[in-house]
Formats: structure tokens, sequence, C-alpha cells
């Protein structure tokens, strides 16, 4: 059935339509002329000057924004060429490995900017010029964004396997440890760790740290050290986490953590892959609620549209399936014989619904039925159905819900760091040639 789409990603979308908005209206400041020369090798493609320079005048208009004060010039360019260098690296894997993104879910993602922005596709696009926004390459921009989300599912969150043991574990131990389950907002600092990495190398980044730190506690804005230190993505953003709860976070982050104040920094804390600071932002108690839910028992018949069937064609299918319902044919029958979906074997059924289960469209259709009412025809993006529910019951879903977050927040903390060592080898095995010095 599908599930709807992920309000995190608009979230980041609509986020880099008004970077990529900024940093074309500021295209005309600053005193760096653009030059076209090469100034570093990544495996086989190049890094061009005028490429650096464009992403550095967007990133210090980004944190004069923000009231941060940028770090130096040289050493923020050092820190960009090697964001610049670790996102090529994945679009490169993302080309070898075939993985892409079409023109149609493009497409259906710029019109949920767009509709998230309360425009339509065409308004959507005279902000743009409004804005100064070259078109083209707004949506390249996107296109790139949704490539690495799907390179970062595909290597990385998909591969990440949680079993029934540990979210029995996981659970117990919020049930024996008396103290409940705090959350946190926190800013990091990450200083990255090389794969085997000599001892020589592991003392140099630490001190690095240390460096941090030191500058943190002079008083200078996290956002700043953040800028000119952190080897994590969201370093010029000034390294701010969204809420997380202690068990999301590695138990010796928990740990120190746990008995500090918001406003406070944490040592500098070794991990796999480097090493972290972290100020914690805000703190908050974790409530595990009682969830009743209205669940739904239904079935449906589906025809789906695919280069061999349009959107007409499966449209005028359904209907003659509805118009042979209403003439007292059989739901379960013509499931059994018509419907695309893996459920037409059992007559249609999908079992007991729970709100979120299924995409808006046929949730919202089949909220709007009684127990033995048949819908009128229903689009979604699998195609057209016809739904008919056969009851509904209340649930006490607590005891389901507690694992399903457990098993969230298991994913997710094996993910975070998963996904960090994934880039660190995929940087530590790449051809990199720097030219950066060669002015």
């Amino acid at each position: 059935m599908g599930t709807s789409y992920s309000p995190r990603l608009l979230v980041l979308l609509l986020m880099l339509m008004a970077e990529i908005a900024v940093a074309q209206q500021v295209a005309h400041i600053g005193s760096i002329a653009p030059i076209d020369r090469i100034i570093a090798v990544v495996n086989e493609e190049v890094i061009t000057q005028k490429e650096l320079d464009e992403m550095l005048r967007h990133t210090i208009r980004q944190l004069q924004t923000r009231g941060v004060q940028a770090p130096a010039h040289d050493v923020l360019e050092k820190q960009l060429l090697e964001r610049f260098i670790v996102n090529r690296l994945q679009l490169q894997m993302a080309k070898e490995t075939g993985l892409t993104v079409s023109d149609n879910d493009l497409d259906d993602t710029l019109r949920r900017i767009a509709k998230e922005n309360k425009m339509s596709l065409p308004e959507l696009y005279a902000a743009l010029e409004r804005d100064g926004v070259n078109f083209n390459k707004f949506r390249d921009e996107i296109r790139n964004e949704l490539i690495l989300m799907r390179l970062k599912d595909r290597e990385v969150n998909n591969r990440i396997t949680v079993t029934e043991d540990e979210v029995d574990n996981f659970l117990h131990s919020q049930e024996t440890s008396g103290g409940g389950v705090n959350e946190y907002r926190l800013a990091h600092i990450l200083v990255q760790v090389p794969e085997r990495a000599e001892p020589a190398q592991i003392e140099v980044r630490y001190r690095r740290a240390e460096a941090a730190l030191a500058k943190l506690k002079s008083g200078a804005e996290f956002a700043q050290v953040a800028a000119e230190f952190s080897d994590a993505a969201d370093a010029m953003k000034g390294g701010v986490l969204d809420w997380r709860p202690s068990t999301q976070l590695p138990t010796k982050f928990a740990e120190v953590l746990a008995s500090m104040q918001p406003g406070g920094l944490t040592p500098v804390i070794q991990s796999s892959n480097g090493f972290y600071i972290f100020k914690l932002l805000e703190r908050r108690g974790q409530q595990t609620a009682t969830v009743i839910i209205t669940q739904t028992q239904a079935r449906h018949i589906l025809v789906k549209t695919n280069e061999l069937t349009s959107m007409t064609d499966a449209q005028r299918r359904i209907l003659d399936l509805k118009e042979r319902l209403d003439n007292g044919a059989s739901f379960q029958e013509l499931a059994k014989l018509h419907s695309e979906d893996a459920s037409a074997s059992s007559g249609g059924s999908l079992g007991w619904i729970s709100p979120g289960d299924t995409v808006p469209a046929f949730e919202q259709a089949m909220d709007a039925l009684q127990p033995g009412q048949v819908s009128e025809p229903v689009q979604s993006p699998f195609g057209w159905h016809l739904i008919q529910v056969i009851e509904r019951r209340t649930q006490d879903v607590s005891n389901e819900r507690q694992r399903q977050t457990a098993r969230r927040t298991i994913h997710a903390r094996k993910a975070d760091t998963a996904f960090e060592e994934w880039l660190q080898r995929l940087r530590d095995r790449a051809y990199v040639e720097y030219r950066l010095e060669e002015r």
C-alpha cells in the first residue's frame, strides 16, 4: 500500500530552496572573483575554484544571516572543500551504481515543495525567477539531494537490522533504570579520525578537538567553532541536532549528559569514528502515554497504472468493476480475479489497518465509509482502488507502539554511527589530489 511522503524530506527541501535563493541573491557580494581553475581532483572528476567560491559566498551569507561570525577565510575554505569532496564522492558512487531519480519523481517532489509553500507549480517557478534562482540549477540541486538520501538509505539505513532480543533488552533496561528517559536537544562538534589511523594521527585529531573545546570555554559561539572545527555534515548550521531520547545516544554520551544542565559543555568524548563535543541546549522528560486508536478492517481492489495501462484506462476498468459490484457481484471474487495487488489471493483483504498505514488518499476515502459500504473509485499514487470497510474497532496499542518506538530508536542509533563510518570509509578509499595551495 505504501506510506505518505516523509515530512522531514519536505523540510530539508524547503531549507535547500531558501538557501539556493540566498546564494543567488548575494552572488555579487564578496571580494573573491571566480577563477575557473582546478583546486582538487576527486577520482576522475575535478572541483574548480569557481565552484568553491560560490559555496564560500553562500556559506558566509548563511552564517551572517544567523548572526554567526565566520571563521578565518582559509580555515572556512578548507572545511568547505572537504565537504565538497565528500558530497562529490557520494554522487559518484550513486552514478556508478545506477542510482537515479526520474523526472517524474523529481516533479512530484517539486509539487510537494510548492504545496508546502501554498503555491502551485507555476507559482513556484515564478517565485524562483523573482528571487533570481536559475530553475534548472534548482532542479539539479533537488535531484542531487534526493539521490544522496536514496544512497544513504541503500548503503546504510536499509542494512541496519534490529532484532527482537535487542528490543526486549532495550525495554528491560528502561524499566530497570528507575530514572525514566530524558530527551536532549544538542549541538555537536565531530572531529573525525580516518579509518585505520595511526596513533600519531589520532593524537593530532584529539588535539584538534581539545583546541575546539578550549575555544568554546573561552567564550566563542558554538556555531562559529562548529563551522571552524567540525567535520559533521551540519557544521555550517551550528551542529544542532533534533530532540533525541537518551536511549538513542551511545551509552557513554548519555552517561555524560545525564548530570548536565542546559548550557553545559561535555569534555572531548572519543567514539569509534572520532572525537565529539556536545553542548546541552535543552532537556525534558519523555512521557510514555496510553495509545488508543481506531483500526479498520478493510479490503480493496487495485488497478495499477504503468507503461501499459494509462490513468484513463485504469479508471475505466475500475468503473466497470464498481458497476458490477453495484449489481450484486461479490467483492472478494472480483478482487481475486481483477485486483493487481498482492492481497488479491485473499480477496483483497488488508487486515486491520491503523492510522498512517496507507497513503492519505486511501485513508481519507476509507475513513468516510461505514462498515459494509464500498467506496467510489479512489485514485492514489499506485493507481485506482475500490475499498470496502468490513468493521472497525478501538485498540490499545501502547505495548506495540512502545516496541515500535524502541525499534526506531535502536535503528537510529545504529544508523547514525554507521553513516559516519561509511562516509569516512568512502573518503579514505578515494583518490583525492589537493591543488588548493597552488595559488
